[in-house]
């Protein structure tokens, strides 16, 4: 049985990718890094696809790294694991289209990394985060984590390793909307999305990824490209015409 399932896309774009390895609490092991890196590599050279849902089987969504798959083992094969999950979670943070964590759950250490490297997190009052690495002797969430929610607010996560609720990870930016049935509230996020122009959608991606990597200035020019490549198209045409006519569907 695989431990990545992917599903799709279906006849909007929306393709499902769901962490299926129920019996270890969706513990991240090499097999999972290396379909979910393959999963996305598929996703991300197919132009059909114009949203990701990342999901898992319950009761969890990831209970951290799988501990036990280390035992044994000596330091060169820990480095390409923990090189292996560095892949998978750049992977999906490569996706040219938007990528949508759906939470249900415990979300420990590689967990997070994975809601992390999403562009949106919808959570249920369920879900719980956690980064218990330094309490295991070692490290990891040092780079995602306080580029999502400030560094002072990092360290206190990862020095103390304290498990915070739904409602604080959406106080802290963690996650991005909250609702008891998060399928549903993934379903309302989703819709819009999926009836946006794909490229104008994937365009926006990019601005803001790559924007965020430069300063201001650099980051206009990032989107007066991206303009320029919108205009060689037609859906500003369409666009312009379908707010003219009437047609255009009010954004929520």
């Amino acid at each position: 049985m695989t431990a990545i399932e992917v599903a799709g896309p279906d006849a909007r774009g929306l393709a499902r990718v769901t962490l299926s390895r129920a019996a270890a609490r969706n513990a991240l092991n090499l097999e999972m890094c290396r379909e979910l890196a393959a999963a996305f590599a598929r996703l991300t050279g197919d132009a059909i696809t114009r949203a990701v849902v990342v999901d898992a089987v319950p009761p969890v969504f990831c209970a951290g790294a799988d501990l036990k798959e280390r035992q044994g083992r000596g330091a060169d094969w820990v480095i390409a694991r923990r090189r292996a999950a560095f892949d998978a979670y750049a992977a999906i943070e490569a996706c040219p289209v938007p990528v949508v964590a759906v939470l249900d759950g415990a979300v420990v250490g590689s967990g997070g990394e994975i809601a992390m490297a999403c562009d949106i997190a919808l959570a249920s009052p369920r879900a719980s985060f956690r980064w218990p690495e330094i309490g295991w002797g070692s490290v990891g969430a040092t780079q995602r984590l306080p580029r999502r929610i400030g560094t002072a607010r990092a360290k206190d996560l990862l020095f103390t390793g304290r498990k915070i609720d739904a409602a604080e990870a959406h106080a802290l930016g963690l996650v991005t909307r909250l609702a008891d049935d998060v399928g549903a509230l993934a379903a309302e996020v989703l819709d819009p999305i999926l009836d946006a122009p794909a490229t104008a959608l994937r365009l926006a991606k990019r601005c803001v990824d790559d924007g965020m990597r430069t300063d201001l200035a650099g980051g206009i020019e990032i989107e007066m490209e991206a303009i320029r490549h919108s205009l060689d198209g037609d859906e500003w045409k369409d666009g312009l015409t379908a707010f003219a006519q009437g047609r255009a569907k009010p954004r929520p």
